[in-house]
């Protein structure tokens, strides 16, 4: 084989692995985007009358974010995340997708969750751990 061949072959692979590198490097961005405002995984989600509270886990940090069961129109929404030992993390005010994202750092504590959406709510009634 003559050098002008091992040239191209070693060209076309280094294009090949460069591709591959920045596919890998894109699809986790377009996979985040789509789990909504909070980043990691959902591991529960908590309904009640009017919406539900979804709690994310990314390592030792919890996300949480309230929705209404019918989006669109503008109504009073909150979510709370307190993390025993410290204040609570809230948001809350007029809005029509969503409340939060409220996101702290939990390590091995429990937590207590509260989300309403117009007069329906939801409370933990205690101390939990996720």
């Amino acid at each position: 084989m003559d050098t002008g061949a091992i040239r191209r072959r070693t060209a076309l692979g280094m294009a090949l692995l460069t591709a591959s590198g920045l596919l890998a490097l894109a699809a986790p961005g377009e996979a985040q985007a789509a789990s909504g405002p909070c980043q990691g995984r959902k591991i529960r989600t908590f309904t009640f009358s009017t919406g539900a509270l979804k709690l994310y886990k990314s390592g030792p940090y919890l996300c949480a974010v309230t929705v209404p069961k019918n989006p669109g129109a503008e109504r009073h929404m909150t979510v709370s995340l307190r993390v025993r030992g410290f204040k609570p993390v809230e948001d809350k005010g007029l809005y029509t997708k969503y409340a939060g994202p409220v996101r702290a750092y939990v390590g091995h504590r429990k937590v207590w969750l509260k989300a309403s959406v117009g007069s329906g709510s939801y409370d933990s009634d205690g101390w939990k751990r996720y």
